[in-house]
């Protein structure tokens, strides 16, 4: 289910489905970085101004599923218009700042984009450009990254599968929400 805060602004409600803390795992595989299984939290906030707040925070996993240190880490700033164009800012831990630019999908919460600009500092690592889709599927948020360097051309390097993080505050609105004429038994739901 996707709720929309009352205090989102107005411009955002095509993106509330992003809103929340996310958490799960997927996969990492480019030409001269190391393979792995990694595990992800990726949260989305506003306060009442146009744009989302991204943070993302990944982690190499072991064979085991245990953490084994960290991946990559990358924040921003998310927009969207009237004609339900996205603006993404982005800046990554290897010192990498992108610009990127897509559209979201017609009467589905899915989301196409592409770097229009990138720059990088001295320390990061060859890179020209990427693709990105992330969608709301099942309730569940996926997403898959395509990355291009001078040496490799576009391809997809990391994607994963994550399902919405619930916190004891979404537990305490839920339970104030609830009719006072509830079921003791819980049967009466799948009458």
């Amino acid at each position: 289910m996707i709720e929309i805060p009352s205090d989102l602004h107005k411009d955002l409600v095509p993106l509330a489905f992003l809103l929340g803390s996310w958490a799960g795992a997927g996969v990492h595989d480019f030409p001269g970085s190391e393979k792995c299984n990694f595990g992800q939290e990726v949260a989305f906030g506003h306060d009442g101004r146009d744009f989302l707040e991204y943070r993302s925070y990944t982690w190499v996993l072991d064979k085991d599923g245990n953490k084994v240190r960290p991946l990559e880490s990358e924040s921003g700033f998310w927009r969207v218009d009237a004609d339900r164009k996205v603006e993404v800012t982005m800046v990554r831990d290897d010192g990498v700042v992108e610009i990127w630019y897509g559209e979201l999908a017609d009467k589905k919460p899915q989301i196409d984009l592409v770097t229009d600009a990138v720059a990088r500092t001295a320390a990061s690592g060859p890179y020209t450009g990427g693709k990105r889709l992330y969608g709301y599927v099942k309730s569940d948020l996926m997403w898959v990254g395509e990355k291009q360097t001078p040496e490799v051309e576009l391809r997809p390097y990391m994607s994963a599968h994550l399902k919405k993080v619930v916190t004891p505050e979404d537990v305490e609105r839920w339970a104030k929400a609830l009719p006072d004429d509830m079921p003791d038994d819980g049967i009466a739901f799948f009458k």
